[in-house]
């Protein structure tokens, strides 16, 4: 039996004004966001900032992962093809320094959309040259040199959970597959920064999290971000924990202890929530 009510440390209040004025801009500029798309709890303080994360290639999976609230379905074989032009023009109007991009995955197009996502970053890079880019893409393994070859500054991949909860969490989705393209990634160009992110609370042990960072730590992975799961509705997959604030500090400093270049660990942590902090560590890197 999951745990349907929220601690203390998992609740946040949302301030109107805010989530009034940034959905105006996302019906302006016909955005889909990771923001609205899935709930996002962080939604408030990211717009009090004036920062989202955009979500191109529609707003409806192919996949029908069990911890996900973004629509699914299939999919007509189409990408919109201004949205590129759009994304870089809306996004170059909230002039920010750090910017995450991510999509639905499509497994309905041959390469998942990869060359959607490299035309994006190209665009955005002409609208936006000073402002670091990231990209978190789906596991299109086949397709992943399109993504590297336009270049963005970190390509993320969400590794979700544990190799053992795959089953029952991704059941489309195969956990040493996800590992490979984030290789493959450095492998390419090893210039490039790449990151990943988990959720805790789906049933999975303290060892098994730490087992899944050697496995990113093999592969070169540079930041690592570990969350909360919350269950969006009845239809989900259970919470099965409700992890403690201490236990997001044992994580985090674990994490640090094992050589990653940037950690983030705490119950509302998301895989974009404060991803401008890395920030700070590009510049360090940059002045050695």
């Amino acid at each position: 039996m999951g745990l349907s009510r929220k601690p203390e440390w998992f609740r946040k209040t949302q301030n109107l004004k805010d989530m009034v004025e940034m959905r105006k801009f996302i019906k302006e500029y016909r955005l889909n966001t990771v923001c609205e798309e899935a709930a996002c709890p962080n939604r408030g303080e990211c717009y009090n900032k004036k920062t989202l994360t955009v979500m191109i290639l529609g707003d409806t999976c192919t996949r029908n992962c069990r911890f996900c609230n973004v629509g699914t379905k299939k999919p007509d074989g189409k990408v919109d093809e201004d949205e590129p032009y759009r994304v870089a023009e809306a996004l170059s109007k909230l002039s920010l320094d750090y910017v995450v991009i991510t999509s639905v995955t499509r497994d309905d197009l041959k390469d998942g959309g990869a060359k959607h996502f490299a035309k994006t970053i190209t665009e955005f890079k002409k609208k936006n040259p000073d402002t670091v880019l990231e990209v978190l893409v789906p596991d299109f393994l086949h397709s992943i040199h399109e993504v590297v070859d336009a270049k963005p500054d970190v390509i993320s991949h969400n590794m979700e959970t544990v190799f053992r909860l795959y089953d029952k969490v991704r059941p489309q989705a195969d956990y040493h597959r996800s590992l490979k393209l984030l290789d493959v990634v450095k492998i390419l160009d090893p210039k490039i920064y790449t990151k990943s992110g988990i959720m805790v609370g789906l049933g999975e042990s303290y060892g098994e999290v730490i087992e899944l960072m050697f496995d990113l730590k093999k592969i070169k992975c540079d930041i690592v971000t570990i969350g909360q799961y919350a269950r969006p509705s009845k239809e989900h997959v259970e919470v099965a924990e409700w992890v403690h604030p201490e236990i997001f500090e044992d994580y985090k400093e674990d994490l640090e202890c094992l050589g990653f270049l940037h950690v983030e660990c705490g119950p509302y942590v998301r895989s974009s929530f404060h991803a401008s902090e890395f920030l700070k560590k590009i510049s360090k890197e940059k002045t050695r």
